[in-house]
């Protein structure tokens, strides 16, 4: 479960950011999480109700995610279209020479504060 790395790693560098700013607390998050980041949304939520109870400035922080859909381009006709759809085929042109392009990030999109 690599859930939890990932949640400590956000926690800490929240954590910096509170106290680099003089927060109180960090009431909520809102993470942007790709569709095929391996991130299993129900997962990371378990491990971050139990992790911010540790929290200096997150004991009650609520996390909401947003998912990223996942996109892929395809270099020989330029199109773009849905990963998790048609994997690493262009569905157009049927070529294989394609690139994800989103859906893979964990984004720390914005927090909310109480000073």
């Amino acid at each position: 479960m690599h859930e939890l790395g990932i949640v400590f790693h956000i926690i800490e560098k929240l954590e910096k950011v509170a106290k680099e700013n003089n927060v109180k607390e960090i009431t909520k998050v809102n993470l942007e999480i790709g569709e095929v980041s391996l991130v299993i949304p129900s997962y990371f939520l378990d491990v971050w109700k139990w992790a911010i109870k540790k929290s200096t400035y997150m004991k009650n922080c609520e996390c909401n995610i947003i998912r990223i859909e996942a996109i892929s381009f395809c270099e020989e006709c330029k199109e773009t279209f849905k990963t998790t759809k048609f994997a690493k085929i262009c569905p157009k042109c049927l070529s294989n020479k394609t690139y994800l392009v989103t859906g893979d990030e964990v984004n720390i999109k914005d927090i909310e504060v109480l000073e």
